[in-house]
């Protein structure tokens, strides 16, 4: 019987943070999941630090990078839903797996007792919040994707669980640098018209200052949203956003969203917004 997650971790020189992130998946209540690590090389013995469990298997090569190496490991995924956690993240409690498992079977398509044997819930993701470590605060994820939160606000792939179906027919577009997993959801939304529920849970423990938030990397991934948006939305409804975005002060947003001493009360009117509470 095949795994209920699949869930990939790609690490590069890590250090201690692997095992830290393996070893939050390892401490899950719910047992049906496999951990793929994806090492793109690393010198550092962080693998050597990662825990041993038969429920993990490692692969060391190069790549191209963390959407290529992403690639790799979910074609060799056995389980029915795929789960991203980058190396320093870690799931919020022991209990995740197993309320988003339960909620998924909820949903519908899955049976009762897992996805083994059975056909499993086609093209569908499930979503819920992250914590960010560096504010303290839980970001709300917007409990339904319209236009414009799909222009401006999807949620990170720490927060989302995919039916393997949507990666079985393409992977992340290795030819973008830091965007490449917004493209796939938006992808998923408007092409593969996959569902997309939100579960009213924090999933994940989220390191941040990573990859995608160096100086450089933030002027790629603004000109990759570009380019992304452009490619699924009409640009009449595209320049509408992004006059809104400069009118409603979206750089002093996010600083006052990413500040500890500001991040509650943001995500507090954030969250009253999404929610209506």
């Amino acid at each position: 019987m095949n795994p209920f997650f699949s869930i990939i971790v790609v690490t590069y020189n890590a250090g201690p943070r692997l095992a830290m992130t393996v070893n939050s998946i390892l401490g899950q209540t719910c047992g049906s999941f496999e951990v793929l690590v994806k090492d793109g090389g690393s010198a550092d013995g962080s693998l050597q630090q990662c825990p041993e469990d038969p429920r993990i298997r490692i692969f060391a090569g190069k790549d191209r990078g963390i959407y290529d190496a992403m690639n790799f490991a979910v074609r060799q995924a056995e389980g029915e839903f795929l789960y991203f956690l980058n190396t320093g993240d870690r799931l919020a409690d022991a209990g995740v797996l197993e309320k988003v498992r339960r909620e998924i079977l909820r949903q519908g398509e899955c049976g009762k007792t897992g996805c083994g044997g059975q056909t499993p819930m086609r093209r569908f993701i499930l979503y819920g919040d992250v914590l960010e470590r560096r504010s303290g605060q839980v970001a709300a994820a917007k409990p339904e994707m319209d236009d414009f939160a799909l222009f401006r606000n999807v949620p990170c792939h720490q927060a989302c669980f995919y039916s393997r179906d949507l990666f079985a027919e393409r992977g992340f577009d290795t030819g973008l640098t830091v965007r490449a997993d917004y493209e796939h959801f938006l992808w998923c939304h408007y092409r593969a018209g996959a569902r997309m529920v939100y579960f009213p849970e924090t999933i994940a423990e989220y390191e941040g200052g990573g990859f995608s938030e160096t100086k450089r990397n933030r002027a790629v991934s603004a000109q990759e949203h570009r380019m992304v948006t452009q490619m699924y939305m009409p640009m009449q409804k595209v320049l509408l956003y992004r006059a809104y975005l400069v009118l409603t002060l979206q750089p002093l947003r996010e600083k006052l969203a990413a500040n500890p001493h500001t991040a509650r009360l943001y995500d507090a009117v954030r969250r009253r917004r999404y929610h209506r509470t």
